[in-house]
This record gives structure tokens, C-alpha cells and sequence, in this order.
């Protein structure tokens, strides 16, 4: 029995590979080298360095035996808002990474990303915000962003693993049945953000005034204020796109009626998310708040929208959406398409923070928000526009190390100047993933 799902796993998922560049012996080991956009050494050597920070953020927490992607830098754990996604992205660049003696396959590491945030999956369906090097998961909010649910099915695709994909299925199925249970108390069928942390954007005007955390650490309260709970478009946006990948999952394991339902609950939040959650006037999409007012502050949570495709292009009516909103606020040099995109607030916004302090989503231009980059914008038909945010983001980064030596891997920086924010320590997983994946993304044209 096992074997036929398997079979009809894998002529479903039907992947095929390609490999791009030249081959390159790094001690034992043949690795690719993508080519780089300057015959400069500082190039070469960022690679070389961002490469052996990944390898030294693989790490083992106490909750999960296998070795799994750090954070880095100040952030000893992994997150579920970003942790899932940054190894898949570690997975699709195993042909550049080089396995030393005891090292663990990319393939590997993004497997045990996965499956240890679905090992310690409370059993009323919460799955943790994240699980840390000091064995604490956290429970006191929701904090999500790019789908679990689409990373697991992506890498199951990648690797035909039959196992991963059905823990998913299952795990992300209750994880939907948690999210619809406990943030949708006003029965909107949209999704609540309760705290801060719910969207982890730490230090936003978004959400000035509201607590960080859940009371009592614990994400199924909401705070007793008049305002809360918000309908949150990207929040409701991750739904969306973890119930389209629910819907692939589950025709993939042969469930036809429960893929069904999947698209369907998929396609009532998305038309939701346009209907409630957005703004002609402003061109934009905001929280709603519990008197029904739009928390307008234009913020990076747009793009988020746009990452899970929210937007439909071959519909009228939504594609005169995605124009305006590009156009008006994605695009604009005033608001969001700064020298070095995206900022986190739009520069125009009167919330916009300056100067600019550490871990701040009130401005500054965050490696997450471009490492989500490549999952919307070419979809969305602004592949040159994502060439010139690559290249801009390379290049900070070569420049951010000391002079003559490689670039360092720092969370966030200033988005006109590309100066990075220097108060924390370099070692930031997703800084060096954003540069390795940008490279060879342009290295293939």
C-alpha cells in the first residue's frame, strides 16, 4: 500500500533538476560555484563566508535530536515565521554547499526543520512560534509568516519524502483547525492578530501600544483592549497560502474531497482579505481593528499579501489591485521601492522611524522580508525589478565588511543608503542565505 502513494506521490509531484554553473574543489569536497557579478575577491570570499556561517548555525535543540537552521546572530533558536523557509531556501542551494567530514545534508537540516516544529505541536493543534537552543518553545503568540505548510510541501516535492508529507498534512490540517478556533472570535473567517509578536514585527508603529506578547504567554488570549483583536491581512494571507498548499498535499496523498474543501476554505479567506482588508483610497492593505477602523500605517505586511498571491492577475478587479498597489506603494521611490528595498514602513508614512535602532520593523530594510522576495515578484511579472533589488542587496552586502575583506550578515539595514544596523553581532542566517541565493539566481540570467 505504502508503495503506491509513494508511486502516486512522486509521479504528482514529477520534479525535475538542473544544475547551472561549474564545479569548484573546496577541501574533499566538489561543490558548484555560481559566476559572480565582479571578478573582485571580496565576492568570492562573502560566499565562502556566508556558506561556513550556515554550516556553523546548524545546530541540534534539546526538543529534536536532528541538526536544524539557526537564526544566528542574537537568535539562538529557530522561528516558525521564517526557520521553515530559510532551510528550504539552505535546501535549494545544496549543490553549492560543501558536506564536510560530520556535516548534514541542506536536504536534511530543512527535513528536521520541519518535523521539529510538528514534534512539539501541542495537542490541541498550536504549533510552537519557536523552538530554542534553550529548549523553550514559545507559546505566547502565533508568529507566522511564509506558510509551514507550503515549505513542507515544497521540500516534500524536492524530495519525495512520502513521511513528510503526510506528518504535514496532518499536523498543518490541526495547526488550521487551531488558527480557525481561537483567532477568529468575531467569526469573520479572517485571522486575528492578538500581540506584536503575532506577525513578528518587533518595534513596529503597526502596532504601537499593543502588548508583545499574548497574556500570560499564551496565544489564545487577547488582550483586554478596545481596539483588539485587528483582522490582520497577512496573517489571513498565510492561511490562505497554507490551505492551498493543504489542497496540493492532500491531492497528492489521493484525499480528492478534502482537497476540494482545501481550495474552497482557500478561495473564501482570499476574497475576504480584498474585500475587508483593503484599501482603494490608500492603495493598500491594512489591519481592521474592533471598532472597525483601518490601523493605517502602510507597512511591509503588503508584501506579504503579495507573497502567498492573494492577488489573482486573470481577474479584472484584482488585477487593477495589484497595479494600484504596485504602482502607488511597491514601486513608489517616495514609499517602498527605496534604493534598497523594501523598507519595512513606507518611507512616506508618517510612522516611518528615524534614526533607525536595532531589531526595528518601524523602517529599516529587512534581510526576511528580502529573502521572501523570490516567491512573489517574478510570479507577479516584476522580474527585472527583482534583478535590480538582488543586485542592490548583493552589493550591501560585500560592502558592509571591513574594507578590502568579505561582507558580514547582519539583519537589517538603512534602505536608502544600504547601511547596515552594526549594535548586534554578524551571523544572521537569513542575511547569508539572501546573499548565496540572490547570487546564483542572477549568475543563471
Amino acid at each position: 500500500m505504502f508503495s503506491m502513494q509513494r508511486r502516486e506521490f512522486l509521479r504528482i509531484a514529477g520534479l525535475t533538476t538542473a544544475a547551472v554553473g561549474c564545479e569548484h574543489a573546496w577541501g574533499a569536497t566538489k561543490v558548484e560555484v555560481p559566476r559572480f557579478p565582479s571578478g573582485n575577491l571580496p565576492w568570492q570570499e562573502t560566499w565562502d563566508s556566508a556558506l561556513k556561517l550556515l554550516a556553523g548555525n546548524v545546530k541540534t535543540v534539546p526538543k529534536y535530536d536532528k541538526p536544524m537552521l539557526m537564526e544566528g546572530a542574537v537568535y539562538p533558536g529557530a522561528w516558525m515565521e521564517c526557520g521553515p523557509l530559510e532551510a528550504l531556501v539552505y535546501a535549494q542551494l545544496r549543490r553549492y554547499v560543501p558536506q564536510g567530514e560530520g556535516q548534514p545534508d541542506p536536504l536534511a537540516v530543512a527535513r528536521a526543520e520541519h518535523m521539529a516544529f510538528f514534534a512539539v505541536q501541542k495537542e490541541d493543534g498550536q504549533i510552537p512560534s519557536s523552538d530554542k537552543l534553550s529548549g523553550e518553545t514559545g507559546f505566547g503568540q502565533i508568529q507566522m509568516v511564509v506558510p509551514i505548510a507550503a515549505t513542507a510541501w515544497e521540500l516534500a516535492q524536492m524530495t519525495h519524502d512520502h513521511e513528510l508529507l503526510e506528518t504535514a498534512y496532518s499536523a498543518c490540517s490541526r495547526w488550521d483547525t487551531w488558527l480557525r478556533r481561537y483567532r477568529d472570535t468575531r467569526k469573520t473567517g479572517l485571522v486575528e492578530g492578538f500581540c506584536t509578536y503575532d506577525t513578528g514585527h518587533d518595534n513596529s508603529p503597526r502596532w504601537q501600544g499593543i502588548p508583545n506578547r499574548c497574556p500570560d504567554s499564551d496565544a489564545r488570549k487577547c488582550p483586554p483592549i478596545a481596539t483588539m483583536p485587528r483582522l490582520c491581512p497577512d496573517l489571513s494571507a498565510t492561511v490562505y497560502g497554507a490551505r492551498k498548499a493543504l489542497a496540493a498535499m492532500a491531492g497528492a496523498l489521493g484525499k480528492k474531497n478534502e482537497a476540494a474543501k482545501w481550495e474552497q476554505d482557500a478561495e473564501t479567506i482570499r476574497r475576504l482579505i480584498i474585500e475587508k482588508l483593503y484599501s482603494p483610497e490608500d492603495a493598500a492593505f491594512f489591519d481592521l481593528d474592533a471598532k472597525g477602523e483601518f490601523v493605517k500605517v502602510r507597512g511591509d505586511l503588503i508584501t506579504r499579501v503579495m507573497g502567498e498571491h492573494v492577488l489573482k492577475l486573470d481577474i479584472a478587479g484584482d488585477r487593477k489591485i495589484f497595479n494600484d498597489v504596485w504602482e502607488r506603494q511597491l514601486h513608489n521611490p517616495k514609499a517602498f521601492w527605496a534604493p534598497f528595498p523594501f523598507p519595512s514602513i513606507a518611507m512616506d508614512d508618517p510612522a516611518f522611524v528615524r534614526p533607525i535602532p536595532r531589531n526595528s520593523w518601524g523602517g529599516a530594510s529587512q534581510a526576511l522580508t528580502a529573502l521572501r522576495v523570490p516567491r512573489w515578484m517574478e510570479h507577479y511579472g516584476k522580474k527585472a525589478e527583482m534583478r535590480q533589488l538582488m543586485t542592490a542587496w548583493m552589493t550591501a552586502i560585500v560592502k558592509s565588511g571591513e574594507p578590502g575583506g568579505p561582507g558580514e550578515f547582519r539583519q537589517q539595514m538603512d534602505p536608502l543608503t544600504g547601511e547596515f544596523t552594526k549594535k548586534d553581532p554578524s551571523g544572521y542566517s537569513p542575511a547569508a542565505l539572501v546573499y548565496l541565493d540572490f547570487v546564483q539566481r542572477l549568475a543563471k540570467g
